[in-house]
């Protein structure tokens, strides 16, 4: 679909050692308040996908569940060899990983 098209095209543009939020990737894709939509769009991906699903993350920094058993753990994994450093509570600190782009993709 075209939402999830510009959901996916905005994570792929997330740097390595950095993390966005669902809300931060909805409302720069344009679609802002469908944080959630972008976790459907996330879910979606294939397990051969090259977008960086793992880069995304909820609005406290944690890693949010997923149905599948071990997901969480791999998402923490893939995170730290890009050198995303979790602290107390499982949780990312926003303030130093948190990406800042430039601009908008519309």
């Amino acid at each position: 679909s075209p939402l999830y098209q510009c959901i996916y095209k905005t994570v792929e543009r997330i740097p390595e050692g950095c993390v966005a939020t669902y809300g931060q990737i909805a409302a720069l894709a344009g679609y802002p308040r469908h944080a959630r939509q972008v976790g459907y769009a996330l879910s979606a991906l294939g397990n051969d996908s090259q977008i960086p699903w793992h880069r995304v993350v909820n609005a406290r920094g944690e890693i949010s569940p997923r149905g599948l058993s071990g997901s969480d753990d791999y998402q923490r994994l893939l995170l730290e060899s890009e050198g995303v450093e979790f602290g107390l509570g499982r949780r990312i600190n926003l303030q130093r990983h948190l990406w800042q782009p430039d601009d908008h993709v519309n």
